[in-house]
Formats: C-alpha cells, sequence, structure tokens
C-alpha cells in the first residue's frame, strides 16, 4: 500500500491548528492492548469504553461494538484517553459496511459506521445531550431535516507534489497526511469531476514538495476556484490556470496565504448563487451552506421562528443566506464583519427592503438601544459563537430571537445566557448539513 505523503510541517495544514503531540498512556505493556465493550458514541463522534480505570475514546466504533484497542496517548488524568481500533470482535446493532473505500483514513467522515437511523438518532441527540449540559434539556426538538449524499456544493482540498506526482485530498484524521482522492460520497458531482484535471495542472504549477489548498464552490454558471498558495504564481503557472477547464470553471483567483487578499486569475463568465430568487456573486472562496438542501432547511426554520416579525436584524449576515429572503416579507437590517461579503450583498440590495452594515460584531456588538428598534433578531455566528452579542441581547426587549449555529456546545453556551436574561427557548430545528461528521446545525428559536 502506498504510504501517504506528509505535508511540510512549516506550513499551514489543511485543518487548521495543529494536532497534540502524541503520547502513549502511562500504561503496564501488557494493557496497551485490550477488548473493550462500546457503550455510547460521545459527541465528537468516538465510541466511549471504560477499561481499568480508564474511559477510553474509540473512534469509527458505534454503541455495542465488541472490540480490540491499543491505547494510544494520553494519561488518563484529563476526559479520557485516546484509543486505536484495531478490530471489531462483535458488531453492535446499527453498524454498517462504510460506504466510502477511504473511510479509516480520511478525516472528513468519521460517521460511516453507522447505518441510517443509528446515525439519525445520534445526530439528534448530540442536539439534545448539549442543552441538557446547560439545564436547557426539555426544550421541543423538531424532526431532524436530512442532507442526501453527493450534495456537498463546497469543499477545500489539500494538494502536494511530490517528484512528478500530486497527491490531492483531504488529510487524514488528527494528522498532516493526506489521503489521496479516489472517491467521495458526500460531494457533488460537478466537484468530484475535477479531482483529476487539478492534479494534472497542479503538478505544472506547484515545485517540488510545493503545497497548496484548493476551494471549490459550485454556483450557477460554474465552479468556483480558489487556489490557497503557492506563496507565488509565475507567468508560466498563470497561464495553465488561465487555459484550465473553461467549459467547467467560471472564475479562477489565487491567494498566497489566507490573510492575502485573493487576486483574480480568470473570470470567464458570471458565477453566482440565488436567494430567493435573488443572484448573488460571492467573493472568491466565501462561505456558503454546504448544501442546497441544507440551506433550505435552515431558511424554513429561521422564517417559522421569525413567524409575522416585520423588522428584522440578521446579524453575522455573510452574503444574504437570510438576509434577502427575509428582505421580502420584511425590512431587514444585515450586519456583517467581513468587508468582501458586505460588498456582495451591497449589490443585491436595490429592489429590497434591505440595508446593510459592516461591523465586527465580537469587539462591537449591538447594543440593546440598537435592538430594541427591532422586533426580532437572527443571529448566526462561526463556530465559536456569539459570547458578546448574546450577552448584548439578553438585555435588550426583543421579542423574538432565532440563533444559527453549526456548533451545539457553543450555541447551548450563548442560549443560556439568554434564558438566564430572560428569554424561553422554545423549538429546536437540528438540520444534518456535514453528512457522515461529527457536525450537526441546528436553529433555535427564543422568545421573551
Amino acid at each position: 500500500m502506498t504510504r501517504s505523503p506528509q505535508r511540510p510541517s512549516g506550513k499551514r495544514p489543511f485543518a487548521k491548528g495543529r494536532p497534540p503531540a502524541r503520547k502513549t498512556a502511562q500504561l503496564p505493556a501488557e494493557m496497551r492492548e485490550m477488548e473493550v465493550a462500546i457503550a455510547d458514541v460521545g459527541a465528537r463522534g468516538d465510541g466511549i469504553a471504560f477499561a481499568e480505570g480508564l474511559r477510553l475514546f474509540v473512534p469509527y466504533t458505534v454503541t455495542g461494538d465488541r472490540v480490540r484497542v491499543r491505547v494510544a496517548e494520553g494519561d488518563g488524568k484529563g476526559e479520557g484517553v485516546r484509543a486505536d481500533l484495531l478490530e471489531v470482535l462483535e458488531a453492535g446493532p446499527g453498524r454498517q459496511t462504510p460506504p466510502c473505500r477511504h473511510f479509516g483514513r480520511c478525516g472528513g467522515c468519521t460517521l460511516q459506521q453507522m447505518d441510517d437511523a443509528t446515525y439519525a438518532a445520534w445526530n439528534s441527540g448530540m442536539v439534545r445531550g448539549a442543552l441538557e449540559r446547560v439545564g436547557l434539556g426539555e426544550v421541543v426538538l423538531e424532526p431532524l431535516a436530512r442532507t442526501p449524499a453527493g450534495a456537498r456544493r463546497r469543499a477545500r482540498f489539500a494538494a502536494l507534489k511530490r517528484g512528478k506526482r500530486v497527491w490531492f485530498g483531504f488529510n487524514e484524521r488528527q494528522s498532516h497526511r493526506l489521503v489521496d482522492l479516489e472517491e467521495c460520497p458526500i460531494l457533488a458531482p460537478r466537484l468530484f469531476a475535477l479531482v483529476e484535471p487539478l492534479r494534472a495542472v497542479l503538478a505544472e504549477i506547484l515545485p517540488d514538495g510545493g503545497d497548496a489548498d484548493v476551494v471549490l464552490t459550485d454556483l450557477e454558471g460554474g465552479v468556483d476556484l480558489l487556489l490557497v498558495g503557492p506563496r507565488s504564481l509565475d507567468r508560466e503557472a498563470r497561464e495553465a490556470l488561465v487555459a484550465f477547464e473553461p467549459e467547467r470553471i467560471a472564475r479562477i483567483a489565487w491567494q498566497p496565504t489566507d490573510r492575502a487578499a485573493a487576486e483574480p486569475v480568470a473570470n470567464r463568465r458570471p458565477a453566482f448563487i440565488r436567494f430567493a430568487g435573488v443572484p448573488i456573486q460571492p467573493p472568491p472562496g466565501a462561505f456558503l451552506q454546504a448544501s442546497a438542501e441544507g440551506e433550505a432547511a435552515l431558511v424554513a426554520a429561521v422564517r417559522e421562528g421569525l413567524g409575522q416579525a416585520s423588522r428584522i436584524a440578521d446579524l453575522f449576515a455573510g452574503i444574504g443566506t437570510f438576509s434577502i429572503p427575509l428582505a421580502q416579507q420584511a425590512a431587514v437590517h444585515a450586519v456583517e464583519g467581513d468587508e468582501a461579503a458586505v460588498t456582495a450583498l451591497g449589490r443585491a440590495v436595490q429592489g429590497l427592503r434591505l440595508t446593510v452594515e459592516r461591523r465586527d460584531l465580537f469587539e462591537n456588538p449591538l447594543g440593546a438601544k440598537d435592538l430594541n428598534r427591532y422586533d426580532a433578531v437572527v443571529f448566526d455566528p462561526p463556530r465559536a459563537g456569539a459570547a458578546a452579542q448574546a450577552a448584548a441581547l439578553a438585555g435588550a426587549k426583543v421579542p423574538r430571537v432565532v440563533g444559527v449555529s453549526c456548533n451545539p456546545a457553543s450555541f447551548a453556551r450563548d442560549a443560556r445566557v439568554l434564558v438566564d436574561g430572560g428569554y424561553r427557548l422554545v423549538k429546536l430545528w437540528p438540520v444534518d448539513q456535514f453528512l457522515w461528521s461529527a457536525h450537526v446545525e441546528l436553529v433555535g428559536l427564543f422568545e421573551r
């Protein structure tokens, strides 16, 4: 079997941050391997087992599995000890054969070992569990909205050139090593069809040992391609990109690092997404909901939560996923910190009851005086949540607040702040948008 290459440690890996240094549990040698029973599956998707006074986290397992493991890291003094799965001795109910050949190495999916019913129940359970931990477990939980396979319309890939070969795919779990992609059941077919052509063009562009990330977004009009790295593009590299896949790719941009501005390389035709029929041309690599189905479920839940509100503030508005649909039924003020997103959304305001403001809501949240102008507020922050804005909302008198989140833990923390400020968490809508991963989105309705 070909060994996956290690990306250069001096460069940013595909997954943000670096995994913790690996250390072996302080156990006698005879205890390094053991048989255990999986009692539950935790919030990160790892099975949980108990043995020899240790709490073990075992990936790629389901509740009821009996497995042989090797203790891999940790000293047993924290939350638990990592263990590698060596063999499934007896399958628990709910186990299935994973549909992808890369499962178990690729870090993109962690739950393909669960059959559909078990996986759906786990998703809803993660939402319920996060709220229970902050004392809000009695909330009404709507049925899980599902996203089908082959629907992921946006993905970020890693690439590394060694010799004449380009490795292209996703990082292994908790590793800088690349899994060379041969199939992917979650990707939209139009994105996966570009994998092999990208290998070829990157072989021309990257130096030996060079690496880059590739962000692909499936838009109306064609695929949007953002190349992050290499640090410079010479004339030959630019010419190769300009000639690359003109029928399938609408726009190509490049930035030497994540912090640099994106530089246009090829603008062939407009590439856009529609929100409630309104076309928006997103900036290169802009955030979009991962699938059209997930987006539709989130928008429907937000609309239901807001009811007949006529004056709405949309906080962390992005390029208008919620602002534009809501502006067709109410006056909406969209607030977003990213300049490129604000510019894109600002181009769409004509004919809509929509105003746009650029503002860093982490450093400068809307205060109670501003918030009280609205009869409803939507907030959709990044994974870290909206601690400062939630505190400001808790001190305001807005009748309805709808929170959207891709992280049940940070949502639960912010929800507790709102409830302590006098709101009641009425209902939750869970949305499975990141298929077979340990991530679930949710929408929550708060009322005074």
